[in-house]
């Protein structure tokens, strides 16, 4: 979670808060309908393409220093402007690619994120032919449940730090190359693509992840 989100008041001492609709959700997702909408059915989910896997990381790239729901908001015009993120077109983006991006006002214009997508797209090609799946490769780093907190806490949600298993993917990503995933980014993916549920207990949307989690075959 970043510092916008942390910031959200009215929620209760368990980091819950009740929204416009009278739904009960985690603090971050406020009343804005599309923040909710986002925590309702995709935040926690377990996610095993790819193609998914790649976009997320690379919007969280994007994320870094700002909040998540200015970058969900610019989301579709992203995937418009990097080829519905397809490392394999992305990777041959050139600087004439790279001026376009940089005057396009719907997206989140900063030179170096911009450059980052691309040279991770190209080392997305170099991964898949050391791995064979990007999702097998994230997958592996899934935290084992002995080292998860018995009970997710308000407090270690907003501001705990990252747990080893995103230190150490974040470690074998930048060894290969990638640029802007360090452990923060890589533990807003694990959050977002199921690897853990931190939806925060009291939270309806808890239980249906711990499911969906359950159900899941991980990549092997």
């Amino acid at each position: 979670m970043d510092e916008a989100e942390n910031r959200l008041m009215d929620k209760t001492d368990e980091g819950l808060r009740v929204g416009a609709d009278g739904v009960c959700r985690c603090w971050w997702c406020g009343d804005a309908p599309d923040y909710q909408h986002y925590h309702d059915t995709e935040w926690g989910r377990p996610e095993g393409r790819d193609d998914r896997l790649f976009e997320k990381l690379v919007l969280e790239g994007f994320q870094a220093g700002l909040s998540w729901i200015t970058v969900l908001r610019k989301r579709e015009r992203f995937r418009r402007a990097f080829a519905g993120f397809d490392w394999q077109v992305m990777a041959r983006f050139d600087e004439a690619d790279v001026a376009r991006l940089l005057a396009d006002p719907g997206l989140i214009r900063h030179r170096g994120k911009i450059e980052a997508a691309i040279n991770n797209a190209r080392r997305m090609e170099d991964l898949l032919a050391e791995t064979g799946s990007f999702a097998r490769f994230v997958w592996q780093f899934e935290p084992v449940p002995e080292r998860r907190p018995e009970r997710v806490t308000y407090d270690a949600v907003k501001a705990g730090p990252p747990p080893r298993e995103a230190r150490a993917m974040a470690k074998a990503l930048r060894a290969r190359g990638w640029r802007f995933v360090g452990p923060v980014t890589v533990y807003s993916l694990f959050q977002a693509e199921g690897l853990v549920n931190d939806h925060l207990p009291g939270c309806p949307r808890r239980a249906e992840v711990a499911a969906d989690r359950a159900a899941f075959t991980r990549p092997v």
